[in-house]
């Protein structure tokens, strides 16, 4: 039994001799499936001067299709499963060493026009970095915590050292309600405000969420440098801590809510900057509170001054 291949072949060679014995005819080719008929004209020339070889045009349609399906297979990316599958959340974690430390350092230095989705991200945001970086801040500031009240109570002899390890809890919760809640609100206000139009020039979720991850890395040596026990040098440190992580959050939302009216694009900076200035300022008076010890003044007891009457019998 001859097969479509043998057939087009078959085809081609009775085209060939028509062609050859007749140079003015013209052939019709029909495909194996009988979808597409092409027609064929080759003219010949007669007489020096004109060749006698023409082009015979054949019906790849389906040979063609077959490649576009078999390059789409091989080049499209693999159909992620649900999003209670483990292959779902895989993708993202897929990042490696150098990708977290180029975001990593450009969450600690922030440069005017350099817009931290645009230049580190590229349209590959990840879960992996700000997942550890706020799990290594929980326990920076727990334990750095713990350190300072230690320092600070070393000369008070009525003092006697407790870990605290509901500080650990509370820095946890405090951190990832920060980390996730507040882009979350963010996120979803953008949505509102640009409606339609976000999709030429919003960011995703999991691209703020990503923003909001890495720019709290800075807090985690702050944290560590917080032992240090003077004052000055603390609120110093909290204040060129709130400026780096301040300017990689306005750099990137900026140019989002620039397009918006003056009010609300204003708003919603500050508001950006005040949530965490308040994140900061608030780790800070809670887990590295200094007490004031007041040295405890001697009292005087007043002289009783006792008058003995005697009587007379």
């Amino acid at each position: 039994m001859a097969t479509p291949n043998d057939l087009q072949f078959q085809e081609f060679e009775e085209a060939a001799e028509l062609l050859s014995a007749d140079p003015g005819a013209s052939t019709l080719s029909m495909s194996v499936s009988n979808t597409t008929n092409t027609t064929t004209t080759a003219a010949g020339a007669g007489g020096a001067g004109r060749g006698r070889g023409e082009d015979v045009k054949l019906d790849l349609s389906e040979d063609e299709e077959g490649q576009e399906e078999s390059s789409e297979l091989l080049g499209g990316q693999k159909p992620a499963g649900g999003f209670w599958t483990f292959e779902y959340y895989q993708s993202f974690f897929n990042v490696d060493t150098v990708q977290v430390l180029d975001r990593v350092k450009g969450s600690v230095m922030p440069l005017p026009g350099r817009n931290f989705i645009k230049h580190h991200l590229r349209s590959n945001p990840d879960l992996y970095g700000p997942f550890w970086i706020c799990v290594t801040l929980v326990f920076s500031v727990a334990i750095s915590g713990n350190l300072s009240t230690f320092l600070s109570e070393m000369g008070n002899p009525a003092y006697h050292y407790r870990p605290q390890f509901h500080r650990v809890t509370i820095a946890a919760v405090v951190i990832f309600l920060y980390a996730w809640l507040v882009p979350i609100g963010l996120w979803g206000f953008l949505t509102w405000r640009q409606g339609t139009e976000r999709q030429f020039g919003g960011y995703s979720f999991l691209e703020t969420v990503c923003v909001y991850g890495y720019s709290l890395f800075i807090y985690i040596p702050t944290s560590v440098l917080w032992i240090i026990p003077f004052e000055w040098l603390r609120w110093t440190l909290i204040l060129v801590a709130m400026a780096i992580s301040g300017s990689v959050l306005v750099l990137t939302f900026w140019p989002v809510v620039r397009d918006d009216t003056k009010v609300t694009a204003v708003a919603t900076v500050v508001t950006i900057v005040i949530l965490h200035t308040l994140l900061a300022i608030g780790c800070k008076m809670y887990f590295f509170q200094t007490e004031v010890h007041v040295p405890a003044s001697a009292t005087t007891i007043p002289p009783i001054h006792a008058t003995l009457t005697t009587k007379s019998h």
